[in-house]
């Protein structure tokens, strides 16, 4: 692991009550609590603020206590560079989709534009993708890189990894099957809300360890293990940094299970008023959205 990953449990990027205008990091004071969903109650979630100001450096625990206005996303739009993308990752979810298993991991590309933050800000279906309502969600693990890694083998893939959070891979369905590239149809603004916790990888040494649950306005829509991932979270680092660059703070997302909307018959879009809750357990918690029309 990343050796910053040793000097955190989880951290949260956060605006704290007392200071609406300041963005702070820090570690929420309950170790177990899931911070998404007690926002979400309209509980007050503690927090003790670090020295730093990005997760990529978080600095030291200053002993001071604040209270969260408003949670962010773990990183900034200027510190993901270009997010990448896994499709496919998942056996349950290539054969949902009467797909054959990719030999290599199937990659793609969102955009730093795409990266939001959790409720209570807005998840936006645009304009293009109400005009034939086919926005889906995908349930998501993420790693983040904690430093440059390039040419790195699996048996040293995860000394890279600074953590792990929960996304959202929004889509557009209609424009995904209108080409071959995915980058336009998952790649809108917004399109790519993470959070609300960064889990050290020193908390998390096994990834697959994780489960992942997506949950539509309440109701169950996928529920799977990590262990069902096609490609493991060395191969994947391993596999995107042959020849290329992934600087400190790249998010990569895993993949997502079955039970997405276009998946089902009937299908199961998204639409305004709705409210999609991505579930990682252990440690991380829910991330939130609600789904409004741009």
């Amino acid at each position: 692991m990343s050796k910053i990953a040793s000097t955190f449990s989880r951290l949260v990027r956060f605006v704290p009550k007392s200071n609406p205008a300041k963005v702070l990091i820090g570690e929420p004071v309950d170790a177990q609590l899931d911070v998404g969903l007690a926002l979400y109650q309209g509980k007050d979630v503690s927090v003790r603020p670090f020295s730093g100001s990005s997760v990529l450096n978080p600095g030291a625990a200053t002993g001071a206590t604040e209270t969260i206005e408003r949670v962010l996303s773990p990183l900034a739009q200027t510190e993901v560079g270009s997010i990448r993308c896994i499709g496919l990752n998942y056996a349950s979810h290539a054969k949902e989709m009467s797909m054959d298993l990719p030999e290599l991991p199937t990659l793609f590309l969102k955009p730093a534009t795409s990266l939001a933050d959790p409720w209570p800000a807005p998840t936006v279906l645009p304009k293009i993708t109400q005009q034939d309502n086919t926005g889906d969600y995908e349930s998501e693990m993420v790693i983040v890189i904690g430093r440059d890694a390039k040419d790195v083998s699996e048996a040293d893939a995860l000394d890279y990894v600074l953590g792990y959070t929960a996304a959202n891979d929004v889509s557009s369905r209609t424009s995904q099957m209108n080409q071959s590239q995915w980058s336009f149809s998952k790649g809108f603004d917004g399109a790519c809300p993470i959070g609300p916790v960064l889990v050290s990888a020193a908390l998390v040494p096994d990834a697959s360890k994780f489960h992942i649950r997506g949950i539509k306005s309440g109701q169950v829509m996928q529920d799977c293990p990590l262990t069902d991932l096609v490609f493991g979270v060395p191969q994947l680092v391993s596999f995107l940094s042959q020849g290329t660059t992934l600087p400190a703070g790249t998010i990569i997302l895993t993949g997502t299970p079955p039970g997405v909307g276009g998946g089902q018959n009937p299908k199961n879009y998204l639409k305004s008023g709705d409210e999609f809750a991505v579930e990682l357990l252990p440690h991380v918690g829910t991330l939130i959205n609600k789904i409004e029309n741009q």
